[in-house]
């Protein structure tokens, strides 16, 4: 007997409950019918050289795309973690894609907060979440306020391999730089590290308002998925955390009246 599915019905409550539990972008998909449910996930095992040369080739069919070599992303990396001692444990803190898709190993995670910068969609994005023909919005840490996230603990005899992966994750192109800075956890204050916009980059878009990030987040559609669905996911899993993040939600809301 052919199983068929049909639309389901969604209360307000079980709503409220789905948000939760799920992208922004599931819950449409289930109000349409629950077979249309389709969530782009990075892997760990995906982040290679070759896929990092793959997604600057595609980036680069429609003109120039600056990009570090894979020597220059080596020679930053170990530079910045020079003082790292062998016994030293790595902490991350992360405030986008790394609190819902990881894609790395790590002992513990904290909810935490850093001083100096602040979350905004500031990056020009014609990979992953954008194309030439899609290009879209990508998430950073701008100078000024604060920011609520979650702090990653990578073990002493894991931060060689995993730092290789994150630096093929975050420094493809040189648009973000790591900086040192100050953790503060559930647990106390910690010395780590984290990801921030390069301002002196091409793909730097600063004085952004709402209404240009609302139509780079819905333009944006690339080889990860949309960056809607960035968008949708982050704002699900700072509220899991307890964290409101009223620019954000804002775009959301401003998002989700577009598609409607």
């Amino acid at each position: 007997m052919q199983m068929m599915f049909q639309p389901v019905k969604i209360t307000h409550a079980f709503e409220n409950f789905i948000s939760i539990c799920l992208p922004i972008s599931a819950v449409e998909y289930l109000k349409v019918g629950i077979s249309h449910l389709k969530i782009d996930m990075l892997k760990r095992e995906e982040i290679t050289r070759e896929r990092v040369d793959s997604l600057i080739k595609e980036a680069r069919r429609f003109g120039h795309f600056e990009a570090l070599t894979h020597e220059e992303r080596e020679e930053n990396r170990t530079a910045f973690l020079k003082h790292l001692t062998p016994e030293e444990d790595l902490w991350l803190f992360g405030y986008g894609s790394l609190i819902w898709n990881a894609a790395f190993h790590y002992e513990e995670e904290s909810r935490t907060r850093v001083f100096g910068y602040h979350r905004r969609f500031c990056l020009h994005l014609t990979i992953g979440r954008g194309s030439p023909e899609h290009p879209g919005l990508m998430l950073a840490l701008d100078r000024g306020g604060s920011c609520n996230g979650v702090a990653f603990r990578i073990a002493s005899d894991k931060v060689e391999l995993e730092t290789r992966i994150l630096w093929m994750r975050e420094m493809i192109s040189g648009a973000y730089k790591p900086i040192w800075i100050n953790l503060h956890t559930e647990k106390g204050r910690v010395r780590g590290f984290t990801f921030v916009v390069n301002r002196k980059h091409a793909r730097y878009r600063g004085n952004l308002d709402l209404d240009e990030t609302v139509v780079g987040l819905n333009s944006g559609k690339g080889q990860l998925g949309t960056c809607r669905d960035y968008l949708f996911n982050t704002v699900r899993d700072l509220k899991r955390l307890g964290i409101v993040d009223s620019y954000l939600e804002r775009l959301q809301k401003l998002v989700l009246s577009e598609q409607n």
